[in-house]
């Protein structure tokens, strides 16, 4: 692998120029498309092989006519203080809303809350709900400014009028000026760790480019393949987070290989070669850890998850030939001032032997049992909440207090208890029964009598009359632990209550469906967990050929998720410090979260992994004792690692601004993880235990040494092949022509 990228960074650097149109041409015809594709079709969201989904597609299919997630708004109004909603005047105020609701154009139907009974006990807050025909990103802007024009004259009569679902709910941004602040961090980083502005500047171009190519490729098939807005928030995520850091490591070796004597193109080629390697399959484990989330069986998880390795994908061949290219217009840019002057001082500079990372690493390796057990100690508090881990899906309560969404939640929370904003809905299938009637009111007598629920709404019978649908409202919140007792409750207790009935019956609902999925993700955590730790320790085995180093890896893979697991639970369901982040209301974790934080941490902790660990191996390789090659390794990678780490939590936390509590919980997870693994596991852990393993750390039995392809990451061939450097090609500064030496 190392001489192929050799190759290819050296003919990177020769045809820069072709090279840089082709990335020109590319990113002009991705976003010619993406400028003439359709928008993304709403599909919702689906969960196939849940009771809740086969409910869901059991109405789509037996009420003709209903369009599947059509939109919907649920008007909450509050009687001013000491009134009443039945008061004359405020109730002609809410029927003159309702009516003129009715008359748009894209509007189903609008239920008078007055004839619906939907009026709390205490006459101060009623609703009433507009169904549309449409699906909410269908709706025109025409159908929305009718709706919210009878809603202001509503408020101009007095009374405070807010509105739930998602008809016209309001389209937060998914990162704000914190993303742009930590984008300014990471340029910070660069221009302290390289001490060049061309050196700091290449990995953030690099990534930015990177970003606007797969973020058009993701707008041009977003209709094709229905990704939404969330879809290319991960992948812009991770594409910058990736974008900078793998053009960091090489630009780095490049400037070492400079140092050292060689050419331009020779250092390009062997930076390509060396770093480049590691690159490549850093970012292989990235996209793997992605692609697999598929297994999971969710189809929003599946997309992001693949749009997300795209972007990671199209990261590491920026990487491999772009940068090359950018080296070859401006070879001695990003070199430092006293490598550009080759200065005495930085020669000097250069012969050290010492410097932090080395430094620390003597404190590890001095002292390898107590930092191993102050660093797994630490992390397994850390990790502690995970115990308490509980999982749904956020909805209105998780947003902020600001948005009429959240306080329409709260009014009818309030007004009509709080499990009325998660209804179950309960789905008869009584085709081939008698009495249809008689068996659905069996179901909704039996439900009803069932401890947990409040009421049940009268059954709703399709045109043919064997299916009904009818609503049961739980004494507790959606998000409670006792609603989710209520659903197993009801389902233990079916085949007592369908026997009775002579028909059948499912749960569905958006909260019956939240239940569903936090279940079935939890049921797929471990053994997705342990599909990417053992893929961790074959591609590992690999990359070191060796038995103990992927098995430490793992470990402090481990450490690093659960670590980050906890830290989550703690903010964003048990509300330690929520109030820092903006977090104003605090419940179960996404459900997805965990999947999304073990299948990406694994990518970025193989990253670490690799950089910080190869350089240790290329150490002992050629001599250096177990320690000595961990304190080489240190030296030579300690600092691009720490910038590298730094600059990912950069990314990541600037995404703690988003409005939309998913993107936020992910980039307050990412920006843990990644502090966790670089600097307590890789950083510490790590050589703690290969300083107490000494020579065992790299043993390889040799009948396994003979059936493992050698992939060659520390680049051992080109360090035999490759010419020494030569003081002349040091020297050489190529300007409007290339020089004999780069040639």
């Amino acid at each position: 692998m190392a001489t192929v990228l050799y190759h290819l960074g050296r003919t990177a650097f020769r045809w820069r120029w072709f090279v840089a149109l082709l990335w020109v041409a590319v990113l002009g015809a991705v976003g010619f498309a993406a400028s003439k594709a359709p928008a993304a079709a709403d599909e919702g969201f689906t969960m196939p092989g849940i009771e809740s989904q086969k409910a869901f597609d059991l109405m789509e299919k037996r009420f003709p006519g209903t369009t599947a997630g059509a939109a919907s708004a649920r008007i909450v109004f509050i009687a001013p203080g000491g009134e009443k909603v039945t008061a004359a005047d405020n109730r002609a105020a809410i029927e003159k809303l309702v009516d003129e609701a009715a008359d748009g154009s894209q509007v189903a139907n609008a239920v008078d809350p007055f004839q619906a009974k939907a009026v709390s006990k205490d006459g101060t807050t009623a609703y009433a709900t507009v169904s549309f025909k449409a699906k909410a990103d269908d709706l025109t802007d025409v159908s929305k400014h009718h709706l919210e024009r009878a809603i202001d004259q509503a408020r101009d009569a007095g009374l405070t009028v807010e509105v739930g679902g998602d008809a016209l709910a309001t389209r937060p941004a998914a990162g704000g000026p914190a993303e742009v602040i930590g984008i300014a961090v990471a340029a910070v980083v660069l221009l302290i760790t390289f001490g060049s502005l061309a050196a700091a500047g290449l990995p953030l171009l690099a990534a930015i480019i990177g970003v606007a190519a797969s973020m058009t490729g993701i707008m041009a098939l977003s209709a094709t393949f229905g990704l939404s807005e969330n879809t290319g928030t991960l992948a812009t995520m991770l594409g910058l987070a990736c974008g900078i850091d793998y053009a960091l490591f090489v630009v780095s070796r490049y400037r070492e290989e400079r140092a050292r004597g060689h050419a331009p193109r020779e250092a390009v080629g062997l930076a390509a070669g060396t770093a480049g390697s590691a690159v490549v399959f850093a970012g292989l484990t990235v996209v793997i850890a992605l692609a697999g989330l598929s297994v999971v069986g969710i189809p929003v998880l599946t997309k992001m998850g693949l749009a997300a390795a795209g972007a990671v994908l199209v990261s590491v061949l920026i990487c491999l030939t772009l940068v090359p290219a950018i080296l070859g217009f401006w070879p001695n840019a990003v070199l430092s001032r006293g490598a550009r002057r080759n200065s005495e001082r930085h020669r000097r500079k250069q012969r050290k032997t010492e410097n932090g990372g080395s430094r620390w690493a003597k404190v590890v390796v001095r002292l390898p049992l107590p930092v191993l057990v102050l660093g797994v100690v630490g992390l397994g508090a850390v990790a502690t909440p995970v115990m308490d881990l509980q999982l749904g899906m956020p909805g209105d309560e998780a947003k902020p207090t600001s948005t009429t969404e959240r306080r329409a939640y709260d009014a009818l929370a309030e007004g009509f208890g709080p499990g009325f904003n998660g209804p179950l809905t309960i789905v008869v299938d009584a085709k081939g029964s008698d009495d249809p009637k008689a068996a659905v009111s069996t179901i909704s007598k039996d439900i009803a009598a069932t401890k947990g629920v409040v009421s049940v709404t009268p059954a709703r019978f399709n045109p043919a009359g064997n299916t009904a649908v009818f609503a049961a409202t739980p004494s507790t919140s959606p998000t409670d632990e006792k609603t989710k007792d209520l659903v197993k409750t009801i389902r233990d207790e079916r085949p007592g209550i369908e026997q009775d009935a002579g028909v059948s019956f499912e749960v569905t609902g958006k909260t019956a469906l939240d239940i569903d999925v936090a279940d079935k993700v939890q049921a797929s955590l471990i053994p997705y967990l342990a599909v990417v730790v053992g893929l961790a320790i074959v591609l590992l085995l690999l990359v070191f050929r060796s038995l103990l180093v992927p098995l430490k890896a793992a470990f402090g893979f481990l450490l690093s998720v659960l670590a980050a697991l906890g830290a989550v639970v703690a903010v964003f369901q048990q509300g330690h410090g929520a109030k820092l982040l903006g977090v104003e209301s605090t419940g179960p974790i996404m459900s997805m979260m965990p999947i999304f934080l073990v299948g990406i941490v694994f990518g970025l902790a193989m990253d670490y992994e690799v950089f910080l660990v190869s350089r240790m191996r290329e150490a002992y390789v050629h001599g250096d004792a177990p320690k000595q090659a961990i304190i080489s390794g240190f030296r030579h990678s300690a600092r691009v690692v720490v910038a590298a780490a730094l600059i990912m939590t950069a990314v990541f936390s600037g995404f703690i601004g988003a409005d939309v509590s998913m993107i936020k919980m992910i980039g307050f997870g990412l920006a843990i993880a990644v502090l966790f693994d670089a600097f307590v596991v890789r950083m510490a852990i790590v050589p703690a235990i290969l300083s107490l393993l000494g020579h065992k750390a790299w043993y390889l039995p040799r009948w396994l040494a003979r059936l493992l392809p050698n992939i060659d990451v520390e680049g051992e061939k080109l360090s035999r092949t490759v010419p020494a450097p030569t003081a002349s090609a040091a020297a050489d500064e190529p300007h409007s022509a290339e020089p004999a030496a780069a040639r």
